[in-house]
């Protein structure tokens, strides 16, 4: 595994609270300290602080990232994982990720997936019957659930949705885990209502929870360069605090490595951690590389500065150790391929999420990784744990000892 490590790590000589090789500063509306430096901080102390079970502040959170100390930290990571989640078992999920339309007006600049409403050669809207074959085709598989995102579909209202969900829990046993804060906020606005009436009538069609997508870097420099017809920061924070007030739960995702900063990747995790503090709806946090083919994004990242599976395990082992208040951390198998996915348990993820039987938007980036319930069990085995099956909920399906 450290043979592995090594070969993934890049020169660290780029600079250390900007985005790698470009010297750019963190952005001012930032919390953590701008006059932070890092031969102050001893990571040392800090993992110790964690260790014993104090808080890290954002400051430390920047440190650790900073120091490029990969084993130390994910040791410590590893250690805060195995006293969260059973040491002896990883978790993972059989479900499908239906994209049901890609048409979309929002022209995210990572986007690869989405065609521009008025697209009639590739833009589409899946119909019921693909939609219940897809379902139907999950549960012979032994699916439990369905990952169910699309795009900012302008002739798309809440009615579509009530309509779509009640159908599939009139027909089958399954969880619907769908529809990310963009396109939450998208049909209220759409429909004229708030998110509050929006998010209920949604549960009471059948919604069971929402996933973290459309979260990008929670910091709206970031997101007015990246993505800026989406989501602000706070709208997709108010989503989600809507959603936990009404009993659902969620997850939170972190897409990084573009035009974030060090500092604004801490400034995520501390909305996260805050919004986890006031209300505790967040099951599991995943980040993930951003993927540079196909989309407009790509040509402000240099090839020299895209992320490697080093700094992506550095990042997620500080995920496990800052958001002290988050049960599970995923492993992302899809953006790293499943060598890198592997080792990632043992910094910080407790689970390797989903086997994924169909996915259609990393995979539009360029990253086309695949696998199966006996690939996941058998590189669970392999790392002398224990495989189990869960559903979105995170409880036990199935158990192979």
């Amino acid at each position: 595994m450290t043979d592995l490590v090594a070969q993934s790590h890049k020169s660290s000589s780029s600079a250390r609270s900007g985005v790698p090789g470009t010297g750019r500063a963190a952005a001012p509306e930032n919390l953590v300290a701008q006059s932070h430096k890092l031969s102050e901080v001893s990571v040392p102390d800090i993992l110790e602080q964690a260790l014993d079970g104090e808080r890290i502040s954002d400051d430390d959170a920047l440190a650790l990232l900073e120091s490029r100390d990969l084993v130390s930290v994910g040791r410590a990571a590893h250690e805060l994982r195995n006293r969260k989640a059973d040491p002896g078992r990883i978790t993972f999920i059989v479900d499908r990720n239906l994209n049901y339309t890609n048409i979309c007006y929002t022209d995210c600049e990572f986007c690869a997936f989405y065609r521009r409403p008025g697209d009639t050669r590739e833009g589409y809207l899946l119909p019921k019957p693909v939609i219940f074959k897809k379902i139907e085709e999950t549960l012979a598989l032994g699916g439990t659930g369905l990952l169910m995102q699309g795009g900012h579909h302008p002739d798309l209202g809440i009615d579509y949705y009530e309509d779509l969900f009640r159908s599939i829990k009139a027909r089958y046993t399954i969880h619907l885990h769908a529809l990310s804060p963009p396109e939450i906020q998208h049909i209220a606005r759409r429909s004229k209502l708030t998110l509050w009436e929006t998010i209920s009538r949604l549960r009471d069609a059948g919604l069971d929870s929402i996933p973290g997508g459309g979260g990008e870097i929670l910091v709206d420099r970031v997101r007015d360069e990246i993505a800026p017809k989406k989501t602000k920061t706070n709208e997709w924070l108010a989503v989600m605090r809507h959603a936990h007030r009404l009993g659902m739960s969620t997850t939170a995702t972190m897409m990084y490595g573009h035009v974030e900063t060090l500092a604004d990747r801490v400034e995520h995790m501390r909305r996260i951690r805050e919004l986890q503090d006031e209300m505790g709806g967040f099951r599991a946090f995943i980040s993930w590389t951003f993927q540079n083919d196909g989309n407009r994004l790509a040509g402000k990242v240099a090839a020299e500065d895209m992320p490697t599976s080093f700094d992506y395990l550095l990042t997620q082992a500080v995920s496990r150790i800052y958001l002290d208040n988050v049960p599970h951390i995923q492993s992302s198998w899809v953006t790293q391929g499943m060598k890198i996915g592997q080792v990632a348990l043992e910094f910080g993820a407790d689970d390797m999420g989903s086997v994924m039987i169909e996915e259609n938007v990393v995979s539009a980036a360029g990253t086309t990784h695949r696998t199966s319930t006996e690939e996941l069990v058998h590189l669970i085995k392999a790392l002398g744990k224990t495989a189990v099956q869960r559903d979105t909920l995170y409880r036990d399906v199935k158990v192979w000892s």
